[in-house]
């Protein structure tokens, strides 16, 4: 598995799994529940959207797709 995304909150994480979803990415999401334990862990950087290598490359230009269509519209 190879990380595609690091979220900012595991909404993010779920909106990018449904738009990997919705192009047949099967996607995982990592760290989801250790923002929870914040304090002990840092703030940041917990939860990951995964894919398999094989589908890295699609997967990424999925994401830099819907970031150019999010950011000009």
């Amino acid at each position: 598995m190879k990380t595609v995304l690091h979220a900012l909150n595991s909404l993010e994480a779920h909106i990018i799994q449904g738009l990997l979803e919705s192009e047949g990415i099967t996607s995982n999401i990592t760290g989801e529940y250790l923002q929870g334990a914040i304090g002990e862990l840092p703030a940041t950087g917990l939860i990951r959207v995964v894919v398999d290598e094989n589908d890295y490359e699609q997967a990424t230009q999925v994401i830099d797709n819907w970031r150019e269509a999010k950011f000009t519209a």
